[in-house]
């Protein structure tokens, strides 16, 4: 899924941003620079988000950019991420599956020299409506 979301960019007295995102309380992360900030931003979200789709928890709407609250020196941005290219990166780790096919197809696609590794991730991707990039 595709996600934006607004973050407060809250300058630190010592220096560095505490970045937060108001509709989702715990996604909070901080960096030295704004560039910083951005990437741990996009990090923090995503797997916050990530962690209520794997827990049937709800993802609240966004809030609009324009009604956030801000003190004096906060930055206010929209920060996306996709937590499908989260899964993809973070968990991308080899699964073994045990399935069961007829032996007259295992003899027939063994013969033309399919991986069936691969013609199940294709079945599943395009069952899933999942395109790769």
């Amino acid at each position: 899924m595709r996600y934006v979301f607004p973050a407060v960019f809250r300058p630190e007295p010592e220096g560095g941003y505490m970045v937060f995102f108001p509709d989702i309380e715990e996604a909070v992360t901080q960096g030295d620079t704004i560039a910083d900030c951005i990437e741990m931003a996009e990090d923090v979200l995503c797997l916050m988000l990530y962690e209520r789709e794997l827990n049937s928890m709800p993802v609240p709407a966004p809030s609009d950019i324009h009604r956030i609250e801000q003190r004096d020196g906060d930055t206010v941005t929209l920060i996306k991420c996709d937590t499908m290219d989260y899964r993809r990166f973070y968990l991308n780790k080899a699964v073994k599956k045990t399935l069961s096919i007829p032996e007259w197809l295992n003899i027939e696609a063994t013969a033309k020299g399919y991986n069936f590794s691969s013609v199940l991730q294709e079945a599943l991707k395009e069952r899933l409506g999942i395109r790769d990039k």
